[in-house]
């Protein structure tokens, strides 16, 4: 009997005994340098390094800070775009092409050593708490954050977290210390910078990147145009660095009619892939404006592309970036993630738009400077194209690829103002505090105005507004009492705009400041014959 119960177990014995002694071989085997235990393959060199760095150097190695460094090394010999994204990083990363956070729904900047309240989202946790623009951050829960040196970056960790959580916000105001308890919720990343009618039948959309969030956001700002006379529409990307490829070709579909090509995809280890219109776009017939500069990049030049290659649109503006590759993001077992461009993607001409890489990323990077040294930002001859690759559009006029999207247009960079007292009122944010304060110290004759097109007409910066914003200025060490007219009219534009921003953010900035905008008026003339 008892024979028959022990070959009933013993399966099961030889069973846990094989699988502890595996268990055991593969743990001897982290303090074995070069050994590898039921290894199906030669081991490379770098893990053979690293194994023998952890266990004979000298002193502590901090491996982890050691990997990333070798793993950075790797790619620098790829292309410029693909990318190690540190774990601590990758949240960030995330939640812009998400197009969201969690957090309590204010900006805020940090004056005399103490957090300040700048603006409120509408309807968001601050708003719905009570917190108001001016309001000053004594403590964030249990951590006194006035007075501290707290840094921006620290206070973001302590009023972000995990949708529906609570923080206890200490802040003063006028004086009085208050306390509020606010739930954490989704604070959207907007893409859409403004979009407003600049005439009775020309609009204006901004977008500052394509999140996965963008498509949707444009709808819904292009209907709401078009029920107020929408027939022309200027389209600025100006500074775009580009983001979900997808959320572009969907945005190009609304533009273009019928089955046309937008762009394809291309790589060593993917097959080709088109992306074609899919359905009856919104704006296929109004005349259409693309505003496009040297931060215009990858998305953002996926669309202009397109509608380049089809003569759809008229470009205004500066070459733009240059960017052609497609980047896949694979998430890691740390929490990190590798961003590896994995395709190139196409106009629906052909041309590729990648600018050169082969000399490293330093060298790539500078080129956007060097147009600035160059004069290629100042002077329309001289924009370097890669004339060995032209093409034609659908309409036979010539373009180019291997560098970019040049414009129909050419608009300057204007650098009439550029000196170095200019630079430190840009530097030292002297526009952006003075705005927040001129605005809590005007607040009753700032609130008659009751919409940006409002103000942009009749908000006049007086002579004595002036002289404060000098003086202001003098406080932080910076003279520009000798400046001319032409700088003195940009830099009261750029008040202005900034005040619009404390009523309506960044709405308000846009629409002001594209009063003297170079190409707005441009894309305004085109439109106009």
């Amino acid at each position: 009997m008892n024979n028959k119960k022990v070959q009933v177990w013993l399966p099961l014995l030889f069973s846990i005994t094989m699988i502890l002694g595996m268990y055991m071989g593969y743990k001897m085997r982290d303090n074995m340098p070069g050994k590898s235990f039921f290894s199906l393959e030669k081991r490379r060199p770098v893990q053979e390094i690293m194994d023998l760095i952890k266990n004979r150097y000298v002193d502590d190695v901090k491996i982890d800070s050691l990997t990333d460094t070798a793993i950075e090394a790797m790619l620098s010999k790829l292309d410029p775009h693909s990318v190690f994204i540190p774990a601590e990083e990758l949240q960030q990363v995330n939640e812009d092409l998400a197009g969201k956070f969690f957090g309590i729904g204010i900006e805020f900047n940090i004056f005399d050593d103490t957090l300040n309240v700048i603006n409120i989202l509408k309807n968001g946790p601050g708003e719905k708490a009570g917190l108001l623009t001016g309001d000053k951050f004594l403590k964030v829960g249990d951590s006194l954050v006035a007075g501290r040196k707290t840094g921006a970056d620290t206070f973001r960790k302590l009023l972000r977290g995990d949708r529906g959580s609570e923080v206890t916000i200490t802040y003063l105001r006028n004086g009085e210390q208050k306390k509020a308890t606010l739930t954490r919720d989704a604070i959207p990343l907007s893409s859409v910078d403004a979009s407003y009618m600049i005439t009775n039948e020309t609009g204006y959309i901004r977008l500052n990147k394509f999140s996965s969030q963008t498509y949707r956001e444009f709808m819904q700002v292009l209907e709401a145009l078009k029920k107020t006379g929408l027939k022309k529409l200027v389209l600025d990307l100006r500074g775009n660095g580009g983001g979900v490829l997808d959320e572009a070709i969907e945005i190009a579909d609304e533009f273009l009619d019928g089955d046309k090509l937008i762009t394809y995809t291309e790589g060593k280890h993917t097959d080709k892939q088109e992306y074609r219109c899919r359905r009856q776009g919104q704006f296929e017939k109004g005349a259409l404006i693309v505003l496009a500069d040297e931060g215009t990049a990858s998305a953002s030049e996926v669309l202009i592309g397109a509608l380049q290659d089809w003569d759809r649109a008229t470009i205004v503006g500066r070459r733009s970036f240059g960017k052609g590759l497609v980047q896949q993001q694979f998430d890691l077992s740390d929490n990190s993630a590798l961003r590896l461009t994995v395709a190139r993607y196409y106009t629906p001409i052909g041309r590729s738009i990648q600018r050169p890489y082969t000399n490293g990323s330093k060298v790539y990077y500078d080129e956007i400077t060097n147009r600035y040294h160059d004069g290629e930002t100042q002077h329309a001859d001289s924009i370097k194209n890669d004339t060995t690759k032209a093409y034609k559009t659908m309409g036979g006029k010539k373009v180019y690829g291997g560098g970019g999207i040049t414009p129909d247009y050419f608009i300057p960079l204007d650098t009439t103002g550029f000196s170095s007292n200019t630079a430190k009122i840009y530097n030292k944010n002297i526009i952006g505090n003075f705005a927040y304060h001129f605005y809590l110290q005007n607040l009753a004759t700032l609130k008659t105005f009751k919409t940006p097109g409002d103000f942009a007409k009749g908000f006049i910066f007086s002579e004595d507004n002036w002289n404060g914003f000098v003086q202001a200025a003098a406080k932080d060490s910076v003279n520009i009492d000798s400046i001319n007219e032409k700088v003195k009219a940009d830099l009261i534009n750029r008040i202005r705009s900034s005040i619009a921003r404390q009523l309506w953010r960044n709405e308000g900035f846009f629409e002001t400041i594209n009063t003297t905008d170079e190409a707005i008026k441009k894309s305004l003339e085109i439109l106009a014959k």
